[in-house]
């Protein structure tokens, strides 16, 4: 979006209100007489609608930029100056630098970039529209990944918004690592070791921080606790690039190390043709395997991940 022949970004948010994950920004410079038809205030789009818009944003965008800040810096700073630091990151990883910023809502303090707010701009501003949907996007995408990891908390269907079905998984299940702990809600449902214990859930929850863990290290996790016929479960199932990643998980609630267990890893590599199959991995030019081990040593001051990679078995 071009005024006067000086580039200007569009700036939007996605994620003040949810109890879980990150608040995400979007900074989109769009070419002066680009061709991109629809564009809307995410929120007034349908999920395939967004998504077409997506694409075509992403192929004819002069630039975009994402900023995310985690929940555990928005329990740190508190959403809103969260939300304003997203916007800035995501200014800041524009390739091009603009004169100029357009915000949705209100200005940026402490912008290098000068910047003005427009209240409603993601109606009025197709720079700030594109930029709702990119973030928007690129949000729900993120939780849909997490849903994989933590399936009763149905984060694909609300997104870490407070519906009813979330509120009632975080009654019965407690609080996950990427819920936002400053908020009511998830202040009211904080797990303690002693309530883990009393309900059997140690493992669960190991599970889930070698999950995090493994996503955070670029791997797409396809599943925890995947049943096969032939070996019985698999603690979690992923895939980075070409390879499929089996792991493993050992969770214990004190500190102590122990010596890994080879004997069910001999298990899942011998049927790998099985899990390949069952996923159709190889028609994603996934043909590669490796088995990994993860121990959790969860305690009251925090816990421990250890990683043992490309065992060899």
């Amino acid at each position: 979006y071009y005024m006067n022949n000086e580039i200007i970004a569009g700036v939007d948010e996605v994620g003040r209100g949810p109890l879980a994950g990150p608040v995400i920004a979007a900074a989109v410079i769009l070419d002066k007489n680009h061709n991109i038809s629809g564009l809307k205030d995410s929120k007034k789009l349908s999920n395939k609608m967004r998504e077409i818009l997506y694409d075509k944003i992403i192929d004819n965008a002069v630039s975009i930029g994402i900023g995310e800040v985690d929940e555990k810096i928005i329990d740190i700073i508190n959403i809103k100056n969260a939300t304003f630091k997203a916007m800035q990151i995501a200014l800041e990883n524009l390739s091009i630098k603009p004169h100029k910023a357009l915000i949705d809502g209100y200005a940026l303090d402490y912008q290098s970039i000068p910047n003005e707010g427009i209240i409603g701009g993601d109606n009025l501003v197709d720079s700030i529209k594109a930029a709702s949907i990119i973030a928007k996007v690129t949000r729900d995408r993120l939780m849909i990944n997490y849903s994989n990891i933590f399936p009763e908390y149905g984060f694909e269907n609300h997104k870490g918004y407070g519906t009813k079905l979330h509120l009632s998984a975080l009654n019965n299940f407690r609080a996950t690592p990427i819920h936002r702990r400053s908020f009511k809600p998830v202040k009211n449902n904080m797990p303690t070791i002693g309530w883990i214990e009393k309900h059997n859930k140690i493992s669960w929850l190991g599970k889930k921080l070698a999950a995090l863990h493994l996503l955070s290290k670029g791997l797409k996790i396809l599943g925890i606790d995947r049943e096969f016929n032939s070996i019985g479960k698999i603690d979690i199932l992923g895939q980075f690039n070409n390879e499929i990643v089996l792991i493993e998980v050992e969770t214990n609630n004190i500190k102590k190390e122990k010596k890994i267990s080879h004997s069910n890893l001999h298990k899942i590599s011998k049927n790998i043709e099985n899990i390949i199959s069952r996923y159709n991995l190889k028609s994603k030019q996934s043909s590669f395997f490796r088995v990994d081990k993860i121990i959790v040593n969860i305690n009251n001051t925090g816990n421990e991940i250890l990683h043992y990679e490309r065992i060899k078995l």
